[in-house]
């Protein structure tokens, strides 16, 4: 057995005596005093791409990148610098050597720990600190982890001292973040600077990538596994990275409620039935993971996952359970378990860690607590520590920190100290100068065949302030790229195979039931705010020419207002108000929830759950829409709303092209028009039943045609004038009219007719019979025999198959339906 030095003796020189230069960033200047190569040479090809580091906040804006602070509700646009951090090939691989032996023994260690513990057999590792942590889970133990791993990807936040050692702050080893964040700061980067990216040999991160994929389907069982990243959903403070993972991987983007245990085995809920799910890479922490064996208040897990575990057919990563690894406690016995465990001393060391459960190390720290930084040993934020993550008793008031100092005596197993860390600084834009900032590097290492391979770059976070240490990292952070540089030229990569041996695959039928639910109301809501859009534009353009003088208001502003409060798009008290504000309501106003902006916003909400399947371009458009509507502010005049609807309606149009034209014909864009055509089939003979009833003026006719868009249509066909059958039988039975009912309904059927059924039976299934039906009525019925009750009858039919779609293909707890056990296939 062999043993390392002790933490405490891990200290280093530069804590206490290191002088930085005044105003100039570490990151310059190398250990020799001079300015480093690297920043000489970028700084020299910065000037070939200063023009284009305005594209990165623009880049960032127009791809949504995104991150949610814990507590808040709305995203905020991801903080980036305009300057990546700089680190040699030599530095580089000293750091790769390290972050690969440590992702070893914490590896062996987790094995250990729930395997033979050996550890606390021979009194390396406390069993205080093993049965003290939260994130110790003892229904893992004993558990063989599915393809021989409890660790799949590894990170440790790294800091470099002033005199260029580099220091190990923390490990993640839950569900390491951030490495998505990375890979959306390398497009931005390469992107604005373009000259300096190619010429400064920057190595890729595909390859990377590239592998972990590979490793986790060649872990599975079966030769095209699928592969599921599992989110806590779209509140979750890293969702926009997950999903751009997803979408990046090729993997399937699940919440808990889409998967289901069934016969020892892991399946989604589809809307072919259960489909075996492979691989799970979680995002979801370890005791949240299985709400019946770990924590019974969750609704983030799956039911029975870790019974699944035990089958061993499921693989997932990181295990739960592998949290335990990030406690802060473990840094103070880490040489120790590294010597035990592999025979090496630590190539990366911890910073100087006493865990206070340890009778002398409490009594190093009571004695020196002004000079130490002071954490909680298991779980992030203690009561004592005020809801911080860590906190220096050095500028405590008096009280607190005699508090403090009595709750590490009475109980010192939940505390840790640690020394003080300076940071090294690297350069930042500060308006037109550079200024010197802290910085934390985030590396990540990925388990493959060939042994742990560390991505070529990581998560810089950077402080807003000069002063800051490892603990204020939180407030006012920037990230930023970090660029590895090759001495030798790096060729291009992809995250495609090099292979031609791949199996061609066209339609994907196992869409999850909660993405099909979700684009099916995306498409919905769309057209929802459109149908508003239109009556607000029909409002104005009549207010425009309507001559109000005589105090009269024509029955048709009347009609096109009470269709506004009918839809929720104005309250019902401003029935009586201006034309204007009734307009300006209707379009804008996010307090209804039937306006313009309120329909808008909820497409998009919708959207961001499904973000991996709606591409760039029209998560741009939605947001230019949002911003349109918001922006408006208390617009003077008719022609001005009449104008910004007619802006919006034109965004709206451009979505449904990118629809059209730039989608798969999968079933996820078959759910997303299903939904749209559901909504403007109902829509339509609600504006039907207002402006085409039997009573209905010439001008109510008038305003039909323009709802439905067909003025030029019906004047061509005809001669006569305008008239109520033939407007009647536009709005509703026209075939050939992409607006009316009936097209609707025959568009439907067909897309129904494409997706897969639970039974191989031939039996058409509920929502087929009934779109069958109506697609037959409405081709079947003459414009003569259609009045308001007819129309009527219609529209709750439509809205029954609405049901019948939701029962049948989306996501139900209730016993019977689909993911409930039936229709299971591999």
């Amino acid at each position: 057995m062999h043993r390392a030095a002790s933490a405490e003796m891990a200290r280093p020189a530069w804590y206490d005596d290191y002088v930085p230069l005044s105003g100039v960033p570490d990151e310059l200047i190398g250990p020799d005093g001079r300015p480093r190569r690297a920043w000489l040479n970028f700084l020299h090809q910065l000037s070939a791409d200063e023009q284009s580091l305005a594209a990165v906040d623009r880049h960032l804006q127009d791809i949504g990148v995104s991150y949610r602070v814990h507590g808040e509700s709305r995203e905020r646009t991801w903080p980036m610098s305009r300057l990546p951090l700089l680190i040699e090939e030599e530095e580089w691989n000293a750091i790769a050597a390290g972050v690969t032996q440590r992702a070893r023994v914490i590896e062996a260690l987790l094995d250990d720990v729930y395997g033979k513990g050996q550890l606390v057999a021979e009194g390396v590792l406390p069993a205080a600190l093993v049965s003290g942590s939260s994130e110790f889970l003892r229904p893992l133990v004993g558990v063989e982890p599915p393809g021989g791993r409890w660790l799949h990807l590894y990170a440790v936040d790294l800091g470099r001292g002033p005199d260029g050692r580099w220091w190990v702050l923390s490990d993640r080893a839950q569900a390491p973040s951030g490495a998505g964040y990375a890979l959306e700061n390398r497009l931005v980067m390469s992107r604005a600077l373009p000259t300096g990216y190619r010429r400064m040999n920057v190595r890729r991160l595909a390859p990377f990538f590239r592998g972990f994929r590979a490793a986790l389907a060649d872990a599975a069982e079966r030769s095209e596994p699928r592969i599921c990243l599992l989110t806590p959903g779209p509140y979750s403070q890293t969702y926009f990275e997950q999903a751009y993972l997803a979408r990046y991987l090729g993997f399937l983007l699940l919440e808990g409620d889409d998967l289901v245990v069934h016969d020892g085995l892991v399946h989604v809920r589809t809307i072919a039935g259960l489909k075996r799910a492979d691989v799970i890479w979680r995002f979801v922490d370890s005791d949240y993971v299985d709400p019946i064996e770990l924590n019974g208040e969750s609704r983030l897990g799956v039911p029975g996952l870790v019974s699944a575990l035990r089958h061993g057919g499921t693989i997932v990563a990181n295990m739960p359970g592998a949290g335990f690894a990030e406690s802060r406690a473990l840094m103070s016995v880490m040489p120790q378990i590294s010597a035990y465990l592999t025979g090496e001393d630590l190539i990366l060391p911890n910073i100087a860690t006493w865990w206070c459960g340890d009778g002398a190390a409490r009594q190093r720290v009571l004695g020196n607590l002004d000079s130490m930084a002071i954490s909680g040993a298991f779980v992030s934020r203690l009561p004592e520590l005020n809801g911080d993550t860590q906190v220096l008793p050095a500028e405590l008031d008096a009280e607190r920190r005699d508090a403090l100092r009595e709750a590490i005596a009475e109980r010192g197993v939940d505390f840790v100290g640690q020394e003080v860390v300076k940071l090294s600084t690297t350069p930042v834009w500060a308006g037109d100068t550079l200024v010197p900032r802290p910085f934390v590097l985030r590396v990540f290492a990925a388990a493959t065949a060939q042994g742990w391979e560390v991505m070529p770059g990581g998560f810089c976070r950077i402080s807003a302030q000069a002063d800051a240490r490892a603990i204020s990292m939180r407030e006012g952070v920037q990230s930023a790229d970090v660029w590895v540089l090759s001495a030798k030229p790096v060729p291009p990569e992809t995250l495609l195979p090099a292979s031609d041996a791949i199996h061609i695959q066209r339609i994907l039928a196992n869409i999850p039931s909660r993405a099909a639910d979700n684009l099916f109301w995306y498409g919905r809501y769309l057209e929802r705010a459109e149908a508003t859009l239109r009556l607000v534009r029909c409002l104005c353009a009549r207010a425009i020419d309507m001559d109000f003088a005589s105090g009269n208001v024509p029955a048709t502003i009347e009609k096109l207002t009470r269709q506004l409060v009918a839809w929720g798009a104005v309250p019902e008290d401003m029935q009586d108000a201006s034309t204007l504000l009734i307009a300006r309501t209707a379009l804008a106003d996010d307090t209804a929830y039937g306006s313009g902006l309120s329909g808008v916003r909820m497409a998009r909400n919708a959207g961001s759950v499904i973000r991996e399947r709606i591409s760039v371009d029209a998560s741009k458009l939605s947001r230019r829409l949002d911003e349109l509507l918001s922006n408006l502010g208390d617009l003077p005049s008719e022609t001005d709303v009449l104008d910004a609807a007619d802006r919006a309606i034109q965004i709206l149009a451009a979505l449904s092209g990118l629809g059209q034209e730039n989608m798969n014909r999968n079933a996820g864009w078959r759910f997303s028009d299903i939904g749209r055509r559901t909504e403007r089939a109902i829509n339509t003979c609600r504006m039907a039943r207002m402006f085409a009833s039997d009573d209905a003026s010439a001008e109510d006719l008038d305003v039909m045609l323009d709802l439905i868009d067909c003025q030029i249509t019906y004047r061509s066909r005809y001669m006569t004038g305008i008239a109520l059958a033939p407007v009647r039988d536009m709005a509703v039975l026209d075939p050939y009219n992409p607006r009316s009912v009936g097209f609707q309904m025959v568009t439907i059927k067909d897309h129904l007719a494409t997706l897969p059924a639970l039974h191989p039976d031939g039996v058409p299934e509920e929502p087929q019979r009934l779109a069958a039906r109506l697609a037959t009525d409405l081709e079947t019925t003459t414009a003569q025999e259609l009045d308001n009750a007819a129309v009527l009858a219609f529209e709750q039919r439509i809205s029954a198959f609405a049901d019948a779609v939701a029962a049948r293909y989306f996501l139900r707890r209730q016993k019977g339906v689909v993911g409930a056990g039936i229709s299971i296939h591999a």
